[in-house]
């Protein structure tokens, strides 16, 4: 009885077998065909669907996505990733010089319930020279790419020289800081501090941001 039981069993594996590999070969598996649509990169470079899943594939240096906060951006050529300088920073970017820094720095604030954009802005647009609110007379407004941003200079001193770009957003603001260190003109009142190296570096950057 057993020596039947196993020969029964013999002859379904083999007639299953037989079927898998038959199917196979007159069935082979086919590529999977993506849509031929194209997801453009900060950069202006673009990506093709890949896979079996068809997604997207990461955007390569020198783009960037902070998923996190919801944006991504082309680094400027030249600035590197460095440590977060503080609790708000969310990234950090520098290129050195002989005898000046530039930085890039990106922080995000949320909004709360009872308050606004602006004032989120007011509360952490702080000097640091002086540890005290900047004058709302520091404000200005431009347009960069595709947003709007809230341009506040927070500190000239000491050769330091620091503008803040703030985006608000519905729930949220981000800014990003361009400091220029090693500034040898920084008491010129007519110094145009949008031509410094880090300042101009983000305003490049600013121009690629995708996001809200």
């Amino acid at each position: 009885m057993k020596s039947f039981l196993l020969v029964i069993l013999l002859i379904i594996i083999v007639g299953v077998g037989g079927f898998v590999y038959r199917n196979a070969i007159e069935h082979p598996a086919q590529p999977v065909a993506c849509p031929m649509d194209a997801e453009i990169c900060p950069d202006g470079t673009s990506v093709s669907r890949t896979g079996l899943s068809c997604t997207f594939p990461v955007c390569p240096p020198p783009n960037v996505s902070l998923p996190d906060i919801g944006v991504a951006f082309a680094i400027p050529a030249g600035f590197t990733a460095v440590a977060l300088p503080d609790s708000a920073s969310v990234a950090s970017y520098e290129m050195s010089a002989a005898s000046s820094t530039s930085d890039i720095i990106i922080r995000h604030y949320a909004i709360s319930a009872s308050s606004t954009a602006l004032a989120t802005i007011q509360q952490t647009a702080i000097s640091g020279a002086s540890g005290a609110p900047v004058s709302a007379t520091s404000f200005s407004s431009t347009v960069l790419g595709t947003h709007r941003f809230t341009v506040v200079s927070i500190e000239r001193f000491e050769g330091v020289v620091d503008t803040a770009y703030y985006l608000a957003r519905n729930a949220d603001v981000v800014r990003f800081d361009a400091v220029d260190t090693g500034v040898m003109n920084w008491t010129d009142p007519n110094m145009d501090s949008s031509m410094l190296p880090a300042n101009a570096a983000l305003k490049n950057l600013l121009t690629t941001l995708q996001g809200e």
